[in-house]
């Protein structure tokens, strides 16, 4: 199984930056691939970018050039380092796990609570 928390959310003004990061805790051998996602109430959620077993990450096209995932093995954390922020960015980020090996009892799709980013005008 595994444990996702995020943290680093806050507010900021247009054109400011922030990092949020999502700490994984695994075990019983699952493994998981994690990515971001973000929810305006009212709205969908949206997928914003994941990251890859290389390291390299992929990112929606509204965050491209923006926004960069990244892992810190020592601190065994994925962050999300956001910059050039918008107000359309405002929003609840969630850190979710997808499995991608282990045992079949291992959760499919673990979701974090969730932290707020709002960005003002």
């Amino acid at each position: 199984q595994v444990q996702v928390t995020e943290s680093g959310g806050g507010s900021v003004q247009t054109g400011g930056s922030l990092t949020l990061s999502c700490a994984a805790s695994s075990y019983g051998g699952c493994k998981y691939r994690l990515s971001w996602y973000r929810q305006l109430p009212g709205k969908a959620r949206e997928w914003v970018c994941s990251i890859r077993s290389d390291g390299v990450g992929t990112y929606a096209d509204a965050v491209q050039g923006r926004f960069r995932i990244s892992r810190d093995t020592a601190k065994n954390t994925v962050d999300l380092q956001m910059n050039g922020l918008k107000p359309e960015d405002t929003a609840m980020y969630y850190c979710k796990a997808d499995r991608t090996g282990g045992a079949n009892w291992c959760l499919n799709e673990i979701w974090g609570r969730g932290t707020q980013v709002t960005v003002s005008s």
